[in-house]
């Protein structure tokens, strides 16, 4: 039975991403489809013989000719990745929304497109330049690592003036983002909020902490010839932490009133969405509040468990966060069978901040095609008894789904999508 929309609910006008599947949309959708890996080894940084980390998650290339803001010269000091692709995923999302950004209307978009890690590269580049030669920071060193300096970039290049905000949570960012922006909405405070968010997170200190924390996958002496596409192994009795990844991706919301007063079509609406704090651990995931943020971001939207078509999870691979997501999972759903689950990050790695906005793309993209997206590298781990996640794409016609989001600090942010056509 077709869920009844909810008329406060900000509907999706547009979106983009970049990944390491790809810099366009369709064709990251037809690699995903067809169950490719976008794991390759790292390449980003030399590698010393003792580094620990081998393979990582990368975003290809793209042309910058076609967009003037992206040429050489315009960003002749913006050199952290996360400004070009930033501006890029915001710029192709607003086009394919339809939304033309005016004076008479920028007071009335928002911002709350975000980074968990920022231009950290800018602060690395800076302090080598010191060790090495004693020279001063370059002039726009602080300003490319300053955090909350993506959302104010982005602010110039769309000439968007309402509220902006920066909301950081850590591998929650993303589903936050559209969370805040969709407070703004129904406040009144904005027609339009520009939401997403991106993460490069492929510098030294960050893999190789995340390598010493037992989070990220390392390679094993006794399996040297592991391909790097079989390493993101989400749900996997053999999974063995998550794979750090890059990208980004921007999500348009609006009022409904909005929409429908400029001829706008959508197709999808953030129905329901939750935010909790776990108070509990500085990483480990806390279940009861894990499985509040999925309960209530139900709630919220008006339907029960029963409904929710498909559950795009948060899936780190790691062997203590999937298991703690599948526990919340029951205690959510309790005796209705757990709705057929997706784990992007077996496609992408983990973007970081990124990671839930490029995934609420595929889900949405999902949702349009009538498709569920495979789990690659998957062996079904006995201890945690799942029987509803695919290794393969197949058809699924999904009115509603749940995506889930946790993040260092105990940052959690889920959020439920609906199909309206």
């Amino acid at each position: 039975m077709r869920s009844t929309p909810t008329p406060t609910s900000p509907v999706i006008l547009g979106y983009d991403a970049v990944s390491p599947l790809g810099t366009d949309l369709d064709a990251q959708w037809d690699r995903a489809a067809a169950g490719e890996s976008g794991i390759v080894p790292l390449t980003r940084f030399d590698l010393t013989p003792s580094f620990p980390v081998r393979i990582a998650g990368q975003v290809p290339d793209f042309d910058p000719a076609p967009y003037d803001f992206l040429s050489r010269r315009a960003l002749a000091h913006w050199t952290s990745p996360v400004f070009s692709h930033a501006m890029l995923v915001v710029h192709r999302a607003l086009r394919r929304s339809g939304v033309e950004i005016t004076s008479d209307n920028a007071s009335r978009v928002a911002l709350t497109f975000s980074t968990a890690i920022g231009g950290l590269d800018a602060v690395i580049a800076a302090d080598r330049r010191w060790i090495a030669d004693e020279r001063l920071p370059h002039p726009f060193a602080n300003a490319n690592s300053c955090i909350n300096m993506v959302t104010g970039k982005l602010s110039m290049l769309t000439g968007a003036t309402g509220p902006i905000v920066t909301t950081i949570n850590a591998c929650a960012t993303g589903t936050t983002s559209m969370i805040i922006g969709a407070m703004f909405l129904a406040t009144g405070k904005a027609d339009v909020a520009i939401c997403g968010a991106v993460d490069f997170p492929l510098v030294e200190p960050i893999v190789g902490g995340f390598a010493t924390m037992q989070g990220a996958y390392q390679r094993r002496d006794s399996d040297p010839h592991e391909e790097p596409a079989t390493a993101s192994r989400p749900f996997s009795a053999h999974r063995r932490g998550f794979v750090v990844s890059e990208g980004a991706a921007a999500v348009i919301l609006a009022t409904r009133e909005f929409a429908d007063a400029h001829g706008l079509a959508y197709q999808t609406e953030l129905a329901g969405w939750a935010t909790t704090a776990d108070a509990h651990h500085f990483v480990a995931p806390h279940r009861p509040q894990i499985a509040r943020a999925m309960a209530e971001a139900i709630a919220h939207a008006g339907v029960s468990p029963a409904d929710v078509h498909s559950i795009n999870a948060h899936a780190a691979s790691t062997r203590v966060g999937d298991a703690v997501e599948v526990e919340a999972l029951r205690d959510v759903f309790g005796d209705t069978p757990l709705a057929p689950m997706t784990a992007n990050k077996s496609l992408i790695g983990h973007a970081m901040g990124a990671s839930s906005a490029i995934e609420s793309v595929l889900a949405i993209e999902s949702m349009s095609r009538g498709l569920l997206l495979p789990t690659l590298n998957y062996d079904p781990d006995p201890k945690l008894g799942l029987d509803n996640v695919s290794s393969s794409t197949h058809t699924l016609s999904q009115e509603l789904v749940l995506k889930n989001a946790f993040g260092f600090g105990g940052c959690n942010a889920c959020v439920v999508f609906r199909r309206l056509t």
